[in-house]
């Protein structure tokens, strides 16, 4: 790790924060620390540090539900490499993480000892899951024709089927994204295309299926 890395902290407990920060700090004190509370300010961090060497997400905080804002931040800034941080670590989601792009999944309940290794193996190019994860690549054509197709969403059109998964109304995608009501019409329009549903109820419910859904993770 050299002076010049800088590594981003999104999660909404502090406490945990502060675990990570001292982390971080055992290994290079003069590593650049960024914080977010919240997905905004994630991907607020993420847009004013494009350069960052590695973002550590919580899975779970405001602004986003499950995998949803994995999706998401490896949509808008396919440059930082991604550390799932879950409380929520059985095989399917560290599975479904890894195959959105995650370059690493640390358990919340890893010793600092792993977080470091972890930290470190990201930072030198590579990818790190834990110790006791089974790798083995599961046969469901289902699942990896889904993730296919959610891969094909912009980054745009991958925020509205988020806040379709919290259950907002066009309106309402509308209002917090600053676009029009047709705008998001036609997100959606594109979304279930691109999804083979006819439905935002059917396009939650593919989410669900691999982990994305609200409560999911």
């Amino acid at each position: 790790m050299t002076s010049d890395t800088t590594i981003i902290i999104a999660d909404d407990h502090p406490l945990f924060r502060g675990a990570l920060r001292q982390a971080i700090a055992s290994q290079d004190k003069a590593t650049r620390i960024v914080e977010a509370a919240d997905f905004d300010e994630a991907r607020r961090a993420a847009s004013e540090n494009a350069d960052a060497d590695l973002m550590l997400l919580d899975l779970s905080m405001p602004g986003t539900s499950g995998l949803t804002g994995l999706m998401m931040m490896r949509a808008e800034h396919q440059n930082i490499p991604v550390a799932v941080i879950s409380a929520t670590d059985d095989t399917p989601t560290i599975r479904r993480a890894l195959e959105l792009g995650a370059s690493a999944f640390i358990s919340k309940s890893s010793g600092i000892d792993e977080i470091r290794e972890a930290i470190d193996t990201v930072l030198a190019g590579g990818f790190w899951t834990p110790p006791d994860f089974d790798a083995e690549r599961e046969n469901d054509p289902e699942i990896e024709n889904l993730i296919a197709r959610l891969k094909t969403l912009t980054p745009q059109q991958t925020r509205v089927l988020g806040m379709i998964g919290e259950g907002l109304l066009n309106k309402q995608i509308a209002y917090e994204l600053g676009v029009s009501e047709a705008t998001i019409k036609a997100h959606v329009s594109a979304i279930l295309l691109k999804l083979n549903v006819d439905s935002r109820t059917q396009a939650v419910i593919q989410l669900g299926k691999i982990g994305t859904a609200p409560g999911a993770a």
